[in-house]
């Protein structure tokens, strides 16, 4: 069983409290990278690894020294969906509220990078489209196959890819259940970064450290108002911007940031 390789200077790979070791976690900075540990079944998502994402995802959100996330695989392959020979005994890939793979329905509040090698389909590419930005391999592949199988993309991935791509390629990519490749994924803007085989994570690692060099509340609260927004009306929008920016502004990072400015130092965010 092949297992994620701590960076240098990092935490070695451990799994999260009440979790498998069938998902892995390490850290790296601010930076909390999970990784699906199943590469003998392509990552497919079993219950062990649904309830391992979602213990990786309460500790990123709960704790004030995280900023994001990085979402990855193990073996060279993101995740080939769920694991539909234990779904048939019984073994159910759905956390109670969070949804499929424990994530699906309730992503963290925190941003999250999905980093992809190799396929990212059916409930993958599900769980990547869960995620805030991916970063994928140039050979990497996407696609809903459900259909292929008389079944439904159900885990959001109907709901979540008409807003990231054009309505027509949605409903094509949907419809024929074929595998798309990183670089036309990139083209529509469903992928943020290409990277070469290989170095998927690699990347996904450097955005997510550009990313945390922010104040944790201020991208938490970002997140939260580009999320939600898109169901505001234009009378309500600045009042419930304003209800999630306000703790922001009083927060004691906010003091911090001017200051770190004015005295051309680097800012230390509490988180606070």
């Amino acid at each position: 069983m092949t297992e994620a390789v701590s960076p240098e200077g990092g935490r070695p790979p451990t799994p999260p409290a009440a979790a498998s070791p069938q998902v892995l976690t390490e850290e790296d900075g601010a930076v909390l990278i999970i990784t699906i540990n199943r590469p003998e079944a392509r990552n497919a998502v079993n219950g062990a690894v649904a309830r391992g994402i979602a213990a990786a995802i309460e500790e990123l959100d709960s704790r004030k020294d995280l900023s994001i996330g990085v979402l990855t695989g193990a073996g060279g392959t993101f995740s080939a969906g769920m694991d539909l020979k234990g779904f048939l005994t019984g073994d159910n890939p759905i956390v109670e509220g969070r949804g499929f793979a424990g994530i699906v329905e309730n992503p963290p509040a925190k941003p999250l990078i999905a980093a992809v090698e190799g396929y990212a389909l059916a409930g993958g590419c599900e769980i990547a489209l869960s995620c805030d930005m991916i970063v994928a391999s140039r050979e990497a592949q996407f696609g809903l196959p459900e259909p292929k199988r008389g079944l439904v993309a159900a885990g959001g991935g109907l709901l979540r890819l008409p807003q990231r791509i054009p309505f027509h390629i949605a409903m094509e990519i949907a419809l024929t259940g074929d595998k798309y490749p990183a670089e036309r994924m990139a083209e529509l803007g469903f992928v943020n970064r290409l990277a070469e085989p290989g170095q998927a994570l690699a990347a996904a690692k450097e955005l997510a450290l550009k990313v945390a060099e922010n104040a944790p509340l201020a991208l938490a609260a970002t997140k939260k108002v580009i999320v939600e927004s898109a169901g505001w009306s234009a009378d309500e929008a600045f009042k419930k911007q304003g209800e999630i920016t306000l703790p922001v502004f009083v927060s004691k990072d906010a003091q911090e940031g001017p200051a770190a400015f004015a005295e051309k130092r680097k800012p230390v965010w509490k988180g606070e």
